[in-house]
């Protein structure tokens, strides 16, 4: 039984909701002026909205909606060649090509990283987490836990080491796997 026009709906924005700032960023890479990328981004979505039933697996939208990004820019390009602040249709090809192969590799990056947050000690992890959130001073985490700001900087770095090392054999592993 076909999925309801709700269902079909809600799927599009589930898939589209978590691929939007990755393509939001992709086509900002493409275009040279960010005043001109919300303008893009929509016809973006207005695309992937129309041609969803032509996707064949929902693990397929993020390539899919990348490759659709990357047409709709070119076609933006072609719309404002007379434009002098509009890169050549080859010249965003290649950017095109390196801004994708950009984003695959730090979604990889970040999945790996995030992997090895969960692996930490769960004092450690809300500890990382709470000193990376936006706003937050050092010093003041310092004071709650009773130390000084260096001595907190101190065990920052080896938890960061921790994590460097963590995210860089699972992405060893990854290479050969």
């Amino acid at each position: 039984m076909p999925p309801s026009e709700d269902q079909h709906h809600d799927d599009f924005l589930r898939l589209f909701a978590v691929s939007e700032p990755a393509l939001r960023a992709f086509v900002r890479s493409l275009v040279p002026r960010r005043e001109d990328v919300p303008e893009v981004m929509q016809e973006v979505a207005v695309v992937l909205w129309r041609k969803f039933d032509t996707l064949a697996a929902p693990g397929d939208f993020r390539k899919w909606a990348f490759g659709v990004a990357r047409l709709e820019a070119l076609a933006w390009a072609r719309d404002k060649a007379r434009d002098r602040h509009v890169f050549d249709p080859d010249l965003l090809a290649t950017l095109a090509d390196a801004a994708e192969s950009s984003s695959q590799r730090l979604g990889t990056q970040r999945e790996a990283l995030e992997d090895c947050l969960g692996k930490l000690p769960e004092a450690r992890r809300q500890l990382v987490l709470s000193a990376y959130a936006p706003g937050t001073r050092i010093e003041q985490i310092a004071v709650q836990r009773g130390q000084t700001p260096m001595a907190l900087y101190k065990v920052l770095h080896r938890i960061r080491l921790a994590l460097v090392e963590c995210t860089r054999r699972a992405l060893a592993q990854e290479q050969h796997a």
